[in-house]
């Protein structure tokens, strides 16, 4: 089976399209899960795909959202508590571990238009088309997003230095 680009594209893309997928799960693990399956099919159907990056963004998102509506609210009860107040040593780590911990409590659809339209820079049409809905769907859900994520932010430190979310993080 001849792969037509394929290989050429993983590995060109291969890091922004983890990057993504990890912004949609918040861990390394099911990140690379999610992005693996995401190639797996897409690489069956690559001779239609017309535009890959897109493809392979809504294959992401529509993985996770159907493992997100599987799944429910489960909560995951263990007998240790995990240690959530060790620093990584630098504020800008710090304020955005606490922006994509903030990010995770959002749900599925909120978190994919954020991730979409501000780290992956996409236009509100694009977004919207990535997604199946529109345009208004994906201003009102950025909208809402960005103001939990203000109040979560809020919150927790100075309610008046509210982190800038750029491309690839904090600025």
């Amino acid at each position: 089976m001849s792969d037509d680009g394929f290989r050429e594209f993983v590995e060109v893309r291969y890091g922004d399209l983890l990057r993504t997928a990890y912004l949609l799960t918040g861990s390394r693990d099911a990140a690379q899960d999610l992005l693996q399956n995401a190639l797996v099919v897409t690489m069956r159907r690559w001779r239609q795909v017309e535009e890959p990056m897109a493809y392979v963004r809504r294959v992401m998102v529509n993985e996770r959202t159907s493992l997100w509506r599987r799944l429910g609210s489960r909560e995951l009860l263990t007998a240790i508590v995990p240690q959530r107040d060790q620093s990584d040593g630098t504020d800008r780590l710090a304020e955005r571990d606490e922006l994509l911990t903030a990010l995770r409590r959002l749900p599925a659809r909120m978190r994919a238009v954020l991730v979409l339209r501000y780290w992956e820079e996409l236009s509100e049409t694009e977004t919207a088309q990535l997604l199946g809905c529109s345009v208004g769907t994906v201003k009102s859900q950025a909208s809402r997003g960005l103001a939990r994520l203000r109040d979560v932010l809020g919150k927790s430190g100075d309610a008046q230095a509210t982190p800038k979310v750029t491309v690839g993080g904090i600025a």
